[in-house]
């Protein structure tokens, strides 16, 4: 059954995800533009962009482990999705940095004086050089390094829920979740329980 629904997947495009990723950016944004947000359209679209790249982080962190436990192969479809992480990320990103702070001077001392920017900067910082060399010719071009420079998303998904963690106030439960789910995929792509994984997708196949 999976092989057949790999086979499916398979014939699939990707340029989808681009459409619905972007397509979702834009009409949020509009949604801003005509006064449709609330009365603040600028933090509605800063937190909504913002989680939505945590969201597609974690979809593309999940793929593999997918593949290991269940055979499921989507990965087709991953760097389409980091993109559309990242962009949405770029995105929560200006609108913070150019409609809500509005100054390049409080933008540098927000990232050094607030714990919480510094971590999301951090995490951004850290995800530019995936994004800069998510295409075939800095595959062709890094070799086998291309493989160890992409496992920083490791470090930037923890940064990432350590800054959504620390931007709501008090300790509430959507943040944690979102860090106890970023944990858990990092746990299961270690040796041995990606080991284990692999074995019981050969007992079910």
């Amino acid at each position: 059954m999976v092989g057949a629904l790999n086979t499916g997947l398979r014939r699939l495009p990707v340029w989808p995800l681009y459409a619905v990723g972007l397509g979702w950016m834009g009409w949020l944004f509009w949604l801003g533009l005509s006064n449709q947000l609330g009365p603040e359209p600028v933090k509605v679209l800063e937190h909504s962009y913002g989680k939505a790249a945590l969201q597609w982080l974690i979809l593309g962190l999940a793929i593999t482990p997918l593949r290991n436990w269940t055979g499921l192969n989507l990965l087709k479809f991953r760097r389409a999705v980091g993109l559309v992480a990242f962009y949405m990320l770029l995105g929560h990103l200006l609108i913070w940095a150019v409609l809500d702070v509005q100054s390049l001077e409080r933008v540098w001392a927000d990232i050094v004086k607030r714990p919480y920017i510094t971590v999301g900067m951090a995490g951004f910082v850290v995800l530019l050089p995936l994004a800069l060399t998510s295409n075939d010719k800095a595959v062709r071009w890094l070799g086998a390094r291309w493989r160890v420079l992409h496992k920083l998303v490791y470090p930037a998904m923890g940064l990432g829920a350590l800054h959504y963690i620390w931007l709501v106030k008090g300790w509430q439960v959507e943040p944690l979740l979102y860090a106890a789910v970023v944990a858990g995929l990092l746990l299961l792509r270690l040796p041995l329980l990606s080991k284990q994984g692999r074995r019981l997708r050969a007992v079910l196949a």
